[in-house]
């Protein structure tokens, strides 16, 4: 993610911080110092915002390593002010996965939860919660509360949050994928629906949380639907046939003619029959700006690339576009080079189909 610091890496996962999280430690450090006028309470609070996010990142860990446990890597995982998110590369493929994986989350937030709950008791327990405010009370009760919330939150059957991938799984071992990701998307939308008018009469927050989740939800019925689409349906298909090709050899300055001249954004890279690279729009750009355009292809372009077959399925390479960093995958049948697979070819492909499913409904 653009505008991120890299923090640490565990268990080959890496934390990065988003820069609008500056924002909000600065608010939190403003917020103190006009209470308290302390340089002691503005680093109070603030050491209190990144343990919340500690609980934040472990609850993003126990997503990410169970997914591994069913061999889905974790891109890396970033912190933003409304929260973390873990980049999998992709969903399980079983719904029982899908709910293990959805629930560990959550799960570490009741363990720690549990575990803050013991250190309480044994330093001597409570206070009144009513005495508790966000900027003072016990730091151990302050955090139990949040770790609470952050497990009734999360489990709201909606999406994005936890709960309505939880609910999405448990429908899945009844209904066919896409339905049960239209049913958990229809009530996850009821539910922004819900927030957005209490929102008007009470805590605004719940506007922002309303959009959030109705644009989550919109978002992953599409993204089920596009799936269910694409099944049965062999790459060939629907890949771009028309393309150019460069050579290692090749100048950055034949790639931006090639770019000036068409809509292609991304170029195979070939040499003597054998695919050996991809040089992409943006890692074009990077090294003109760096070197010039004189540059050689051979010194930029993507050497750790992946292919497609001509025969596989669209289901197949689409989810191998949504794991890469490149969004180009090359296209091959029998040793040979014959197409080129990109996202946007394969949203063109299925609207045509829609267009052409439309007409034959029209004419009978």
């Amino acid at each position: 993610m653009k505008w991120s610091w890299k923090l640490g890496e565990f268990a080959g996962i890496g934390v990065y911080m988003h820069a609008t999280f500056l924002l909000l430690l600065a608010w939190v450090g403003v917020t103190h110092w006009i209470a308290e006028q302390s340089p002691e309470a503005v680093l109070f609070g603030i050491g209190f915002i990144l343990a919340i996010f500690l609980c934040v990142v472990l609850h993003e860990f126990g997503h990410a390593l169970t997914a591994r446990r069913y061999g889905i890597r974790t891109r890396d995982i970033t912190l933003l002010p409304i929260g973390g998110v873990a980049r999998l590369e992709r969903m399980p493929d079983k719904p029982i996965q899908e709910l293990w994986v959805a629930l560990a989350g959550p799960a570490v937030n009741v363990v720690i939860a549990v575990l803050l709950l013991l250190a309480i008791l044994a330093v001597g327990g409570f206070q009144p919660v009513d005495s508790l405010s966000m900027i003072s009370g016990p730091i151990l009760e302050r955090l139990l509360i949040v770790n609470v919330i952050l497990v009734v939150f999360n489990m709201i059957p909606a999406f994005p949050m936890d709960g309505g991938r939880v609910l999405r799984a448990l429908l899945a071992l009844r209904l066919d994928y896409t339905r049960a990701t239209q049913v958990a998307a229809g009530l996850g939308q009821a539910i922004a629906l819900l927030f957005g008018f209490l929102g008007l009469f009470a805590n605004p927050l719940l506007l922002f949380i309303a959009f959030f989740v109705w644009i989550g939800a919109a978002q992953e019925s599409s993204m089920a639907q596009m799936r269910s689409s694409l099944g049965g349906i062999p790459v060939s298909h629907a890949m771009l046939t028309d393309f150019r090709s460069l050579s290692p050899r090749d100048p950055l300055a034949r790639a931006i003619e090639l770019i000036l001249a068409g809509s292609q954004q991304d170029f195979p890279v070939v040499e003597e029959g054998r695919i050996v690279g991809v040089l992409t729009r943006g890692d074009l750009l990077s090294a003109v700006a760096r070197s010039g355009q004189s540059a050689i292809v051979a010194d930029v372009m993507r050497r750790d690339i992946q292919v497609v077959d001509a025969l596989e399925m669209l289901e197949t390479a689409f989810n191998r576009l949504q794991r890469g960093d490149c969004r180009t995958l090359p296209v091959m049948q029998e040793g040979r080079l014959v197409g080129l697979l990109t996202s946007e070819n394969i949203g063109e492909f299925l609207m045509i189909r829609s267009a052409l499913g439309r007409a034959v409904g029209a004419r009978a």
